[in-house]
């Protein structure tokens, strides 16, 4: 079946001596893996390759064949060119960190149109902003929204949620405590949109700690779920 889609490229990785495996999250099938022949052994290929930079956005045309794992691509062009994304330090230690922490968490083969919206106008806010130091922090807060386990907002009312102490929930049998500076700046980054993060004020230690408690927040629901490998270097140069 010839599918055109448009993609988020999620992850790539060198196979043999001049292939690329790309995966992607695709607007239509959810994820798919691209096997790139020789693309690495040419000036051509090589800007082909140029495509495939992490969370760039791209429209892609392909057969899909249900016994492949990995598909072949016919055409691909950018949907979009980034202005800083890959080009400023700061917002690629951003982009390297999430496209592994999405590349980690997206798994399933189906379409959702609505986790793939958030995904391509989030991308798009970042890469146009100045002020984005806990973009990754919201990001990662709204997309458990669509994996489906978003903080229970109608607990956030609740006495206990006006002490410094309070739960949200992470399985129906397993409430995970929260309290203090985290439980602060998680009923503000739950009231805020991104264009209102650079009004909340976040210290590198306050930083560090909401990000190392929404990973276990992801931990927890996800099963297959990995802390990052290139959380230690993202934590230093947020520091």
């Amino acid at each position: 079946m010839l599918i055109t889609t448009n993609a988020i490229v999620l992850s790539k990785l060198r196979y043999k001596d001049n292939d690329l495996i790309v995966k992607c999250y695709t607007q239509e099938i959810g994820v798919v893996s691209f096997l790139l022949r020789g693309v690495l052994k040419s000036k051509k290929g090589n800007s082909k390759t140029a495509y495939f930079q992490v969370l760039s956005q791209l429209q892609i045309v392909f057969t899909h064949k249900n016994s492949r794992s990995l598909q072949s691509v016919k055409e691909t062009k950018s949907n979009y060119i980034y202005t800083s994304l890959h080009s400023n330090v700061l917002k690629g230690s951003i982009v390297m960190f999430l496209s592994e922490v999405l590349s980690n968490t997206l798994q399933e083969e189906e379409q959702n149109e609505t986790l793939y919206s958030y995904l391509e106008s989030t991308f798009l806010w970042l890469d146009s902003q100045s002020d984005y130091a806990n973009f990754h922090l919201l990001f990662l807060l709204k997309l458990t929204k669509y994996l489906g386990f978003y903080p229970d907002t109608t607990l956030i009312d609740f006495p206990f949620f006006n002490l410094q102490e309070g739960m949200f929930e992470i399985k129906p049998s397993n409430n995970y405590a929260l309290s203090g500076e985290n439980l602060t700046l998680l009923k503000k980054l739950l009231g805020t949109t991104f264009d209102g993060l650079p009004s909340i004020k976040i210290n590198a230690k306050q930083r560090q700690s909401f990000l190392s408690m929404i990973l276990l927040y992801f931990e927890l629901h996800l099963g297959s779920f990995k802390t990052p490998k290139s959380l230690h270097v993202f934590n230093e140069v947020f520091s």
